[in-house]
């Protein structure tokens, strides 16, 4: 395993972080992780996608992760949760995995990764649009990014959703760099728990070219 998260006595700026406290409170409450890959996330690894690490951001215990890293993948996963990311690492180790997985206790409101590092860079649940652009920007050349998010139109079944934490309308597609073709981008309805928007985009390895050419790589992602 990479570095495991620290201790109590370790928190610093996390000691009173609500996203901490939250997911701390729902994961060490009895609710099972199923450690079931996010469907955008098989998706993505089912792509083609260059060599190099996947960087999973508020990943909570991620199945996701785990697929990643059972395709023989390096993993650094992110989270406000020491009890989310202790699960994570606890199935890591029954898998024989935690060589290929890296543990980061991080607050994603500061915490930015290492620009171009990364195969796929992995966001499902959150949204913070201050850390869009950073997350895009750590995608590698011939790299995608796979983001999901709640929409505005998900605080009608879920009150308790604040403005921020949400997508406007066409995002997150709209905030991509310019070096970025989208492959998809669709909302996922559900009135009972709220709409979600799925996207995923392609950062171009080569500039773009004029309308009507794809090269052979190209044809492979968005078939």
């Amino acid at each position: 395993m990479g570095r495991e998260p620290a201790g109590p006595a370790g928190h610093g700026e996390l000691a009173g972080h609500p996203d901490r406290v939250r997911w701390n409170a729902r994961y060490s409450g009895g609710i099972a992780a199923s450690f079931a890959a996010h469907p955008l996330a098989a998706r993505a690894l089912s792509m083609g996608l260059p060599a190099g690490p996947v960087l999973d951001l508020a990943c909570g215990p991620s199945g996701s992760a785990l697929r990643a890293a059972a395709a023989g993948r390096r993993v650094t996963a992110v989270d406000a949760s020491e009890v989310a990311l202790g699960l994570l690492g606890q199935e890591a180790r029954r898998r024989g995995l935690s060589d290929l997985i890296t543990l980061v206790h991080a607050d994603l409101g500061a915490w930015r990764p290492e620009p171009g590092s990364y195969a796929l860079v992995l966001c499902t649940g959150y949204w913070d649009g201050a850390l869009f652009a950073p997350a895009a920007t750590a995608v590698a050349a011939g790299g995608l990014l796979a983001w999901e998010a709640f929409t505005a139109g998900a605080r009608t079944a879920r009150p308790g959703l604040r403005a921020p934490w949400c997508l406007r309308p066409g995002e997150p597609a709209s905030l991509l760099p310019a070096n970025f073709d989208v492959v998809d981008q669709h909302d996922l309805p559900d009135s009972e728990r709220g709409t979600k928007r799925s996207l995923l985009a392609l950062r171009r390895a080569t500039p773009k070219r004029s309308p009507g050419r794809l090269d052979v790589a190209d044809r492979r992602v968005l078939r």
